[in-house]
């Protein structure tokens, strides 16, 4: 006997509830990533020998947004499972989507090499790519935003 395929749900939208959750997860990766760069590169005050002392906020604010990467590791679960499936097949806003998921996965990759494995060489280049990826990734959101309200205009 053959298995039937599961139906997909039709409607790739979230409800407002799911929505403010995303964007708060989202938000408060991206502020405290942002976080960490200010107080990483503008608040090192001269140390001894000429080198820079780190401030006493940096773990703090790494810490946080670490809990932060790991709200935003189970949201890219419930979004892979739940919000994708159905938005593949309308395909409304896919190439935005698609941006988005491949950035989040490029996020998450570097993310782990920067805490679990990167030496002293690689961790700079891998530095750049995980924060300079993560400040663009509101804008990638809003052309994902843009696209869905593009796609869902009716055709004139």
């Amino acid at each position: 006997m053959r298995r039937r395929r599961p139906r997909l749900r039709h409607y790739a939208g979230m409800r407002r509830i799911q929505r403010r959750r995303v964007y708060a997860v989202l938000v408060g990766t991206w502020l405290s990533g942002a976080l960490w760069l200010a107080v990483h590169y503008g608040l090192r005050r001269p140390g001894p020998f000429g080198v820079p002392t780190p401030s006493p906020l940096e773990p703090w604010s790494l810490a946080l947004h670490g809990a932060f990467a790991f709200a935003s590791l189970a949201l890219g679960g419930w979004l892979l499972a739940e919000h994708l499936p159905p938005a593949w097949y309308s395909a409304r806003s896919r190439i935005s989507g698609l941006a988005m998921v491949i950035g989040g996965a490029v996020l998450v990759v570097t993310g782990y090499l920067l805490f679990y494995v990167a030496g002293d060489c690689a961790r700079a280049v891998i530095g750049i790519v995980h924060w300079g990826l993560g400040l663009a990734t509101p804008g990638l959101l809003l052309a994902h935003l843009i696209a869905r309200r593009l796609a869902r205009r009716p055709a004139s």
